[in-house]
């Protein structure tokens, strides 16, 4: 035990760490360290070999199985976390599930993520995302906010680049009875949510809407045909079962359960009141089995669901009708994709605000990437008006209205000279300060009057 914590590395401070001494370390690092201690090595070859072939109860029944398990429970392996898009990241999974499975019945309704925690929060996106699209976000209040993410994703080499090769994949047809293929439309979504920063992708999946063409277009930004619909849709029990088949769909599925679990002792009802891990974990499941997407094209209410159904559920309906609602009612993630939308997010304006700085459209253009037959939202270029912009265009009559307390102007979004500040400057306030420096010289002179 002493090796193996020695190995972990300096203990941490009290109250950081559940165990006090342990530091995580991501998995494939964890594997290093019991590797290359000959007790922690062996015991993990032998858990291994328990778990193959066999369920919890037999394999606790075996006293060499539950030692080794008491021992690797006391190594860095136990602690281990992954990073999402981390270079090895489907070994370090596999890594972390060899460990967890053992310790769980592997049929728990939630399962805990094995990824990093997200400390990042949606206003670090807000304002990369203003200087990232070439665009002063105030001239496009009125615009069509979906459209908009597309021109700013065409602006960007590699996301124009991934873009372009998903939505050409997921429409070619393969034959008369089989219009695309699937598992190739999957790995290309997959590529382009892991590559692409999330200042372009948030935006074309959260862009907010007024209108249904503009819906309609968020809608189709999956190109739904091919990676969503299905001629049937199977039981959500069955599909989270699929999913839990494969380490990577598991882990995705584990981390939306993780930090977008309704959580209603919290002000947003998310985990942490942290939208940014919440919708991250949401774009994360796009690629697999499991991808959720909008059922359509309304503008009055958000609604997300995976493929499936609680049809021929059993006895396990309320169950299935549990794990559905996660995605269908879940005021988190309905609350994440608001507030994206509208350009809001948890407290974010500061006790001194900085004076704002006006961001200049770029001069150079790259050529667009035209909204042609091979791109699905073709259709779907209309205007809209945004929630935020309703609301400030008739701050008067919708002063009473819940959403106006969650807008902000986009102006008001700016950016410091510093790139990881981030300011928020009311501008009503910025005049009356103004009127009032002008006022207070004039105040001497007045009461000089009326003395004299």
């Amino acid at each position: 035990d002493e090796i193996l914590r020695s190995l972990a590395g300096p203990p941490s401070p009290p109250g950081q760490d559940p165990h006090g001494w342990r530091v995580p370390v991501d998995c494939v690092r964890a594997n290093e360290l019991c590797a290359a201690e000959p007790s922690c090595s062996s015991r993990y070859r032998t858990l291994r070999q328990c778990l193959a072939g066999r369920d919890r109860n037999t394999m606790l029944a075996n006293k060499e199985c539950q030692t080794a398990l008491e021992v690797l429970q006391e190594s860095p392996l136990y602690d281990c976390r992954c990073k999402r898009g981390m270079k090895k990241e489907l070994q370090c999974l596999q890594i972390y599930w060899s460990i967890h499975l053992g310790l769980t019945e592997g049929e728990e309704f939630y399962e805990a993520s094995p990824y990093e925690p997200v400390t990042s929060r949606l206003s670090d996106i807000f304002r990369l995302a203003s200087i990232f699209s070439g665009m002063d976000p105030a001239t496009n209040s009125k615009s069509n906010h979906c459209l908009d993410a597309a021109k700013a994703c065409n602006l960007n080499d590699n996301c124009k680049r991934l873009r372009s090769g998903y939505i050409s994949t997921c429409s070619k047809e393969i034959s008369a009875t089989e219009h695309c293929s699937r598992r190739k439309c999957h790995k290309a979504l997959r590529q382009f949510f892991d590559r692409v920063p999330s200042e372009y992708t948030y935006r074309l999946l959260f862009c907010s809407c007024k209108d249904q063409a503009c819906a309609e277009r968020r809608r189709q930004t999956i190109v739904p045909s091919c990676s969503y619909e299905d001629k049937e849709k199977p039981n959500c029990l069955d599909l989270r079962n699929t999913c839990r088949t494969d380490h990577l769909c598991r882990s995705r599925l584990a981390d939306f359960h993780t930090n977008c679990q309704a959580s209603f002792q919290s002000l947003t009802s998310c985990p942490g009141d942290n939208y940014q891990a919440c919708l991250g974990s949401y774009a994360g499941l796009i690629g697999f089995d499991m991808t959720p997407n909008y059922v359509d094209a309304s503008t009055a209410s958000i609604t997300i669901s995976p493929w499936c159904s609680c049809k021929g559920s059993g006895n396990l309906e309320e169950e299935c009708e549990k794990f559905l609602r996660d995605f269908t009612e879940n005021p988190c993630l309905r609350n994440a994709i608001q507030a994206f939308g509208n350009g809001t997010d948890v407290n974010l304006s500061p006790k001194n605000p900085s004076p704002p700085v006006t961001l200049q459209p770029k001069t150079e253009k790259s050529p667009a990437l035209p909204d042609d037959i091979n791109d699905s939202n073709t259709m779907y270029d209309t205007s809209v008006i945004t929630t935020c912009t309703s609301v400030q265009e008739h701050g008067s009559k919708l002063n009473k209205s819940k959403e106006q307390s969650l807008c902000y102007s986009e102006t008001q979004l700016t950016t410091d000279i510093m790139p990881d500040q981030k300011t928020f400057v009311d501008q009503k306030a910025g005049g009356s300060q103004h009127w009032a420096g002008r006022i207070l010289p004039v105040v001497p002179i007045l009461l000089l009057k009326l003395v004299l």
